[in-house]
């Protein structure tokens, strides 16, 4: 299981971490994968320029084709790694790939929740996301608050992530650190943002908070939404 964002997947709309269409919205899809399991870059679920002038294009290109396939090469080597020691029972490196597996798998997972939780229109928060925010947060001012502060600090490199607890009902949110650290097992990432410096520095350079809050301009509740219900269908889940 990838560590904090093992059931992140679910709410994808596809089976496994890979897919693409359902990532814009659009009908789950079973994403096309290798014989072996291997997950692919999904494409964008927009144009590359789609979400200036909060996030320019340039940013956009360089995170999406270098950054966010350089994970899913990470994880797909990571599975191989762990394959061939399976296949020689040399588990001597085990720790080092469980390791890689952990950070490449749930790099890949948080940038396709990432680019899908984004878009032009924005919005707000509406229907069972929004009594869930209420409930959680006491309204959207008060979650735009605390996720722009906790965001913006996380330390180094991470994520600022609103995750649904599912044993408790409730919406919290989290600071990640790298893509797996600090992370609360079992709570599932609704809406993510990136502040690793490339997610930003090409037009925010060190103005973390800035980009934070151009961020929540763009954020797509409609998506988030869609993925709160879907996880609120699990069986055994509230």
């Amino acid at each position: 299981m990838l560590k904090g964002v093992g059931l992140a997947a679910l709410t994808l709309g596809v089976a496994g971490i890979g897919g693409a269409e359902a990532l814009a919205g659009h009908p789950p899809v079973i994403p096309k994968t290798s014989p072996s399991g291997e997950c692919r870059l999904p494409p964008l679920p927009y144009a590359y320029d789609a979400l200036e002038p909060v996030i320019d294009r340039q940013t956009v290109t360089i995170h999406h084709d270098k950054h966010h396939a350089g994970y899913v090469a990470g994880f797909n080597n990571a599975l191989k790694k762990l394959s061939e020691a399976r296949t020689s029972g040399d588990f001597g490196l085990i720790k080092h790939w469980s390791k890689e597996l952990a950070f490449h798998g749930s790099g890949h997972v948080l940038h396709s929740l990432y680019w899908a939780n984004m878009g032009a229109a924005g919005g707000e928060p509406a229907g069972e996301l929004k009594t869930a925010m209420e409930k959680s947060f006491g309204g959207l001012d008060k979650f735009n608050a605390q996720f722009v502060a906790a965001t913006a600090a996380v330390e180094a490199s991470g994520w600022g992530v609103m995750a649904y607890e599912p044993y408790m009902g409730y919406l919290l949110i989290q600071q990640i650190e790298k893509h797996q650290d600090l992370a609360l097992l079992g709570a599932i990432p609704l809406m993510v943002c990136d502040v690793w410096e490339h997610a930003y520095y090409l037009k925010y350079q060190n103005r973390r908070a800035d980009y934070v809050k151009a961020f929540m301009k763009i954020i797509n509740w409609k998506e988030v939404e869609r993925r709160l219900l879907m996880v609120k269908s699990i069986v055994g889940y509230r």
